[in-house]
C-alpha cells in the first residue's frame, strides 16, 4: 500500500489574533508544521498546538522562519549562512522545550516562507540549515520542497529527508512553487488539488504553470493553514487518498 503524510503549518495565531482553523484541521493530517515565534505565533500558542497535536496522535514538527512577522516571514531576507543556522536552532530548540516537557518529540523541520524558498534554490543557505538540525539532533527528518537543495543538502548532511509537494500551491518548470506575487499562484478549486495530489503521490507527477509535465517526489502533503479552503481542502484530500487506497501516516513511516 502506498503511504504518505499529509501536514499544514499550524500554531500561526498571536496573543488575541487567530489565524487558522488548528483545532479542526489536526483531526485530518498526521504531522503539524508548529510555527516557533517568529514568524507567527508566541510561547502560549506554541505549547498550546504541541499539547493538540499529542491529544490527536498527530507528528510534532518545528517551522522556523524569518524574524519578520509583520510580513508573515514571506519577504526575503539577506542573511548569512552562519546567522540562519542560528536561526533555527534558536527556534528549534524553543520548540524542543515545549514538546519535551509535554513527552512528545520534534520529528521533523520544516523552515517557512521565505526561508523555505530561499533554501530551495540556495545550496549554502540549505547547508545551514541541515546543519543546524543535525547538530541538534541528527534524527530529525528534514522536511523540504520536493527536489530541491534542501533536499540534497539534507542527505548530504546525513539527515533523513522527505520530499514535501503542495496541494495548494502552482508550480514553475524547475519545479519550484509559482511566488504568491504571480497569478494563479495559489490552487484555490478543490477538485483541482486532489487531481493533483494523486496524480503526484501515485503516478510522481506534476503538471507545471507552462503545461510541462515534470517529476516529482511526495513523501509529504502540505495544505497551508491560513489558505481560506485549508479545512475544506484537507477534509476532501485525505478522503481521496484513503478511497485510492493510500494509507495517510507520518513522516516516520513514509521513510521506512
Amino acid at each position: 500500500m502506498l503511504k504518505v503524510d499529509l501536514n499544514s503549518d499550524l500554531g500561526e495565531s498571536f496573543g488575541s489574533y487567530k489565524i487558522g482553523e488548528d483545532e479542526e484541521i489536526i483531526k485530518n493530517i498526521s504531522s503539524a508544521n508548529i510555527a516557533c515565534g517568529w514568524h507567527a505565533g508566541d510561547s502560549l500558542i506554541m505549547e498550546k498546538t504541541v499539547k493538540l497535536a499529542k491529544n490527536k496522535g498527530v507528528a510534532v514538527g518545528a517551522h522556523p522562519g524569518y524574524f519578520d512577522m509583520a510580513g508573515f516571514g514571506r519577504r526575503n531576507l539577506l542573511v548569512s549562512a552562519e546567522e540562519l543556522k542560528s536561526y533555527v536552532k534558536y527556534q528549534l530548540g524553543a520548540l524542543m522545550a515545549f514538546a519535551k516537557s509535554n513527552g512528545v518529540s520534534v520529528e521533523h523541520v520544516k523552515p517557512h516562507g521565505a526561508m523555505y524558498n530561499m533554501a530551495a534554490k540556495n545550496y549554502d543557505l540549505a547547508e545551514a540549515i541541515a546543519q543546524a538540525i543535525y547538530e541538534v539532533d541528527d534524527n530529525i527528518i528534514l522536511l523540504g520542497l520536493a527536489n530541491s537543495q534542501l533536499i540534497k543538502a539534507g542527505e548530504e548532511i546525513g539527515l533523513k529527508v522527505a520530499n514535501e509537494v503542495f496541494a495548494d500551491r502552482a508550480y514553475m518548470p524547475d519545479g519550484t512553487l509559482v511566488p504568491r506575487s504571480k497569478g494563479g499562484a495559489l490552487i484555490q478549486d478543490t477538485g483541482t488539488a486532489i487531481k493533483r495530489v494523486v496524480k503526484m503521490v501515485k503516478y510522481g507527477m506534476i503538471e507545471a504553470r507552462d503545461g510541462t509535465e515534470i517529476a516529482i517526489k511526495a513523501d509529504s502533503i502540505c495544505v497551508h493553514g491560513d489558505n481560506p479552503q485549508s479545512l475544506e481542502f484537507v477534509k476532501n484530500i485525505r478522503k481521496a487518498l484513503e478511497n485510492d487506497n493510500i494509507q495517510i501516516t507520518s513522516l516516520r513511516k513514509v521513510l521506512k
